[in-house]
C-alpha cells in the first residue's frame, strides 16, 4: 500500500473582502460575487512568500507523518511563484526541517496544477521503491494585475504530502493526466502579473481538460461518481468546479466539504491539494475521494484515494484547514492590500 502518509496546510492571516477590490475599479460587489462565487481571499504577509508557505505547512505534514525529516529522500514544490527564477525553493526547506543531504530535490512549474505534479511524482518515486518518503508541496503566492479580473481572485496558502508505504492514512489507488497544448493563460520571464484569454480559460481550458481528466479516471478505476464519498476540482473561483462537478456527475454534496475557494481564494498551485487537505480534515476510515487538478497549458492530474483506519489518528495532530479559514483572520483595506503584494512600491 503507498500513499499519504502525513498532510498538512498553511494559509496566511491577512485576508481582503471583495467588496474592498470592487470599490477600487468601481465595480458591483454583487456581481463579482454572484459570477464569481467569491467573497475573501487570503493575502501573504509581507514577510511571507512560497518558500515559508511550504516550510509551515509541511512541518504540519511532519507532524502528523511522525517521521524522522532524514527519511525524506525527494522534496518538490510545485508553485508559479517561486521567489528565484534559477535557486531553488527546496533547498531553503530541507535545511529548514532538517532533511537531507542525500535527497533528491526539484522545483515544480506547470501553472496551477504543479502542486499535483509534485505529488504524482512523489508518490510514483514511492511506489517504484526508490525512496521511503518523498515530500510534495503546491503553494503560491498568486499574481493578478491591478483591475484585472484575477485579482479578484488569486491568493496565497499551500498543502503538503508525505508519501510513504507505512502507515498510510489516505492509500492512493489510481492516477492519471490529461494534457494538451492550450495557451490560456501564460507568463513571460521578467513578467510580473500574468495574462490569459479571458473567457478562453474555461472552455476549451479548464472545462475540457478536467472533464477529460476526470472521465479517464472514472474508465480507468472502473468506478462510477456515487461510490465516492468526496470530489474536489480545481478551483479558480466558486463557480468553475461546482459547474465540472455535474458535468461529471457528482453532486454538490460530495464537492461541499473542499469547496473552500470562495473564503480563500485561488491559491493556484494550492488549490486542489488544499481542498484535498480540508476533506482529509473530516475523512472518516474507508472514504473514497476523487480528485482533479487543472493548470492552464495546459494540463489535469487525476487521483483516487481510500482513506485508512489511520486517518482519525493523524487530524487532530495538527491544525485543520477549516481553523485556518475561520480563526486570527486580519483584513486590509486596498492601499494595505497593494502595498503587501508590491503593487505600490515606497521609494527608499
Amino acid at each position: 500500500m503507498n500513499g499519504i502518509v502525513g498532510y498538512g496546510s498553511y494559509l496566511p492571516h491577512y485576508r481582503i473582502k471583495i467588496e474592498s477590490i470592487a470599490k477600487e475599479w468601481g465595480d458591483d460587489p454583487a456581481a463579482i460575487k454572484r459570477g464569481l462565487q467569491l467573497f475573501e481571499k487570503t493575502v501573504p504577509g509581507l514577510d511571507e512568500d512560497t518558500i515559508t508557505i511550504s516550510v509551515e505547512a509541511a512541518k504540519n505534514a511532519l507532524k502528523r507523518a511522525q517521521i524522522d525529516p532524514q527519511d525524506i529522500g525527494a522534496v518538490y514544490i510545485g508553485s508559479e511563484s517561486h521567489p528565484y527564477a534559477v535557486k531553488p525553493s527546496g533547498t531553503i526547506l530541507i535545511d529548514a526541517l532538517g532533511i537531507g543531504p542525500d535527497v533528491h530535490v526539484a522545483s515544480y512549474e506547470f501553472a496551477c496544477k504543479a502542486g499535483t505534479e509534485a505529488m504524482f511524482v512523489a508518490n510514483s518515486l514511492v511506489k517504484a521503491g526508490d525512496v521511503k518518503y518523498a515530500l510534495a508541496i503546491g503553494a503560491d503566492t498568486s499574481q493578478g494585475a491591478p483591475g484585472d479580473a484575477l485579482e479578484y481572485s488569486a491568493s496565497a496558502g499551500g498543502s503538503a504530502f508525505i508519501m510513504g508505504d507505512e502507515n498510510v492514512v489516505a492509500e492512493i489507488l489510481f492516477t492519471n493526466s490529461f494534457t494538451s497544448d492550450t495557451p490560456d493563460f501564460w507568463r513571460r520571464e521578467h513578467e510580473f502579473y500574468p495574462r490569459h484569454a479571458g473567457r478562453f480559460t474555461g472552455e476549451p481550458a479548464y472545462f475540457k481538460h478536467v472533464v477529460g481528466a476526470g472521465k479517464l479516471l472514472l474508465e480507468k478505476s472502473g468506478m462510477k461518481p456515487d461510490d465516492f464519498k468526496y470530489a474536489i476540482f480545481h478551483m479558480p473561483n466558486g463557480k468553475f468546479p461546482q459547474v465540472v462537478g455535474k458535468k461529471l456527475g457528482f453532486t454538490k454534496e460530495q464537492l461541499e466539504t473542499g469547496w473552500i475557494v470562495p473564503w480563500m481564494g485561488n491559491t493556484y498551485s494550492g488549490s486542489s491539494p488544499t481542498g484535498l487537505s480540508a476533506v482529509l480534515d473530516v475523512a472518516e476510515p474507508d472514504d473514497m475521494i476523487f480528485m482533479v487538478s487543472f493548470g492552464s497549458g495546459a494540463g489535469s492530474d487525476g487521483f483516487i484515494y481510500r482513506t485508512t483506519e489511520k486517518i482519525k489518528e493523524v487530524q487532530d495532530k495538527a491544525p485543520k484547514l477549516k481553523e485556518m479559514l475561520d480563526h486570527d483572520k486580519v483584513y486590509l483595506d486596498y492601499g494595505e492590500y497593494a502595498k503587501f503584494r508590491e503593487k505600490i512600491i515606497l521609494n527608499e
